[in-house]
């Protein structure tokens, strides 16, 4: 093993060097030396540019002043104004975390007041947003965080201990291997096994929400699936058809990584979370327990975008903005130190819209590209989105006008908050009247974590919530909290409610479907994809009638609409554009994530425009990239 803390430990002098250890794939050491520590950020960076690896130089224990006397030197540097929410401290990382609804303020100018909490505590001082919105879900994934701190230390020391095994010794012939335990040829479980000599990877870990059985999962009882050998799982985003499994896998044994962004870790525990409840409404055994999902959050790794790190001897990520949800990731994978550059495109949108921007296509190298078909085929053309914004207001507007209601089944995570986006704008510009609009589900929730993660929305969207213009507190919304506030709306006028889940599959939305589909008054407009056997798909298809859990025969004669130019998938036009622009050109593009149809279509198109080899696996199929 090659012992690089050794080897940076013996370039300082030994009496100001207490520890030395992994956080994951960043070095932190550790000084009892009050001068050191204060002075010795300069040795830290030629460090830093002589091994290529994040190093952080933090107080020993011994030196760190108590937490009171630190809380309230934190309280008297730090402005008023920037409204400090708490004050957490990870005393076995000498971390201070500081949660504020200003966080500039915290930091001041050039990190001028971070210093001076630094220099004055001998903390290390980070500095967190605060949410908006009320958010208990945050506030327990920073609690569990917090609570296991040694744990954690331990953990992230372990991590570091592996990816800086020497291997660069061995010659056996590199190779890489991909197996596709779900999404082949198929929307939904996406899961991903890569393989090489030295790795095992797993590219997402979701369920099918719109099938039954075993196809829901994904294949895990193959021979290439071995949960004991998983050196880490690296998460795309947080929707179900991507994350839903994810706390199984912990409670299957799995004690290794989740790397993902910080959004989609908070947001992957509340859909965990919100699936298990679901469960108990539909009286059904849940997969996992919140406990599973305590572990997956004190496992979590995450990353910001553009940021480097290794996660395991020979395999190194960079996340990259895919435009499609809050923190979605595209994920470039660097294997052998270069030898094989993966790009794992997961589920993107390659245009701008109201919330995010548009996904990247520029990349330092790629070979092989993984992209999504959802959208793929010929008749997938998306209209344009001014187009798509006129026609829901004018849905809403007429079925307001006929006293009836709309519902508009949502993906909590996205769909939800662009929804929001427009008919905010629409109603404070005089689109739409002044009408009643209900949040219910978990969108609430996901609005929350959208107001703590600002860095990661458009540009517009950022600048309102810097500018407290922030459009998802906005006094147009009302939030159904109970069931008896359900029944209000249920039983009021005219309105539009907002409701998870998006395709008709458990959730709010289905509660009310059911009592609005009897009124030819009302609307429902679906916004999202429908997947194949989900009501959403069915009452798209033409469902007559709906069969209550008492028996009732509920007949749906509402108005059914379904505009397609909202989805946050890339449309076919997006999706050719993309490769198009993608820097440099790959050599292979691989087809996934769409139905059969769809996503040999695409790979033919981009066949003979891109002239680069297509491939559309089958699950089960495992393809060798080198």
């Amino acid at each position: 093993m090659t012992d690089i803390l050794k080897s940076i430990t013996e370039e300082l002098p030994a009496k100001h060097i207490k520890d030395a250890s992994f956080e994951a794939a960043n070095i932190v050491l550790y000084t009892d030396n009050e001068k050191f520590f204060n002075e010795g950020e300069s040795k830290i960076k030629e460090l830093v540019n002589k091994y290529k690896k994040r190093i952080e130089l933090r107080a020993d224990e011994k030196l760190l002043l108590t937490q009171e006397k630190t809380k309230e030197i934190i309280e008297k540097t730090v402005p008023i104004e920037a409204e400090i929410t708490n004050i957490l401290f990870d005393s076995p990382r000498s971390i201070v975390v500081i949660e504020a609804k200003k966080p500039g303020l915290v930091i001041g100018k050039q990190g001028s007041i971070l210093q001076e909490i630094k220099e004055k505590t001998m903390w290390s001082p980070q500095v967190q947003r605060s949410s908006s919105i009320a958010s208990k879900i945050t506030d327990n994934i920073r609690e569990v965080l917090y609570a296991n701190n040694n744990y954690r230390r331990k953990f992230l020391n372990d991590i570091g201990k592996k990816i800086y095994k020497d291997w660069s010794n061995d010659k056996r012939e590199e190779w890489v291997r991909l197996t596709f335990l779900g999404s082949g040829r198929q929307v939904g479980r996406s899961c991903l096994l890569l393989q090489t000599p030295h790795s095992k990877i797993l590219l997402d870990c979701g369920i099918d929400v719109a099938s039954h059985g075993a196809d829901k999962f994904p294949y895990f009882d193959v021979p290439e699936f071995d949960i004991g050998s998983i050196d880490a799982v690296i998460l795309s985003h947080a929707h179900l058809d991507h994350c839903g499994l994810l706390p199984y896998l912990y409670k299957m044994g799995y004690q290794g990584p989740v790397y993902m962004t910080y959004p989609s870790r908070d947001i992957s525990a509340l859909l965990g979370l919100d699936f298990i409840g679901v469960a108990y409404k539909q009286a059904a055994t849940p997969l996992f327990s919140s406990t599973d999902i305590k572990e997956m959050v004190k496992h979590s790794i995450c990353l910001n975008f553009n940021e480097v790190t290794d996660v395991t001897p020979d395999i190194r990520i960079t996340f990259y903005n895919s435009g499609h949800a809050l923190g979605s990731a595209m994920v470039h994978i660097n294997i052998g130190n270069g030898s094989h550059n993966l790009l794992y495109g997961a589920d993107f949108k390659y245009s701008k819209t109201r919330l995010l921007d548009p996904a990247v296509t520029v990349f330092p190298r790629v070979e092989t590209v993984i992209i999504e078909s959802t959208y793929g085929s010929k008749n997938d053309i998306l209209p344009p989105r001014i187009e798509s914004e006129n026609t829901l207001l004018e849905i809403i507007k007429k079925t307001i006008e006929r006293e009836g209601k709309v519902l508009i089944p949502e993906l909590g995570l996205g769909r939800a908050q662009e929804t929001m986006l427009i008919i905010d704008d629409a109603i404070k510009s005089g689109k739409l009247p002044p009408i009643p609009v209900y949040i219910d589900g978990m969108i609430w929730d996901i609005n929350a974590i959208h107001t703590a993660y600002p860095d990661y929305l458009s540009q517009n969207v950022k600048s309102l919530v810097f500018q407290d213009k922030n459009p998802f507190v906005s006094d147009i919304f009302k939030r159904v909290g109970s069931s008896m506030e359900r029944k209000e709306v249920i039983e009021g006028g005219p309105c539009v409610v907002l409701a998870t889940s998006g395709m008709l599959v458990g959730g709010a939305s289905v509660e009310y479907f059911k009592h609005f589909a009897g009124n030819k008054r009302n609307s429902v407009i679906f916004v999202s994809y429908q997947g194949v056997g989900s009501l959403g798909r069915q009452v798209q298809e033409g469902l007559k009638e709906l069969r209550s859990e008492s028996g009732e025969v509920i007949p749906i004669n509402l108005e059914v609409n379904k505009i397609d130019g909202f989805s946050a998938h890339a449309g076919r036009t997006e999706l050719l554009n993309f490769v198009k622009n993608c820097k440099p050109k790959p050599k292979r593009i691989i087809i996934n994530h769409g139905e059969v149809s769809k996503s040999l279509d695409l790979a033919s198109t981009l066949y003979k425009i891109e002239h680069v080899e297509t491939n559309v696996p089958r699950n089960l199929e495992t393809l060798r990239l080198k």
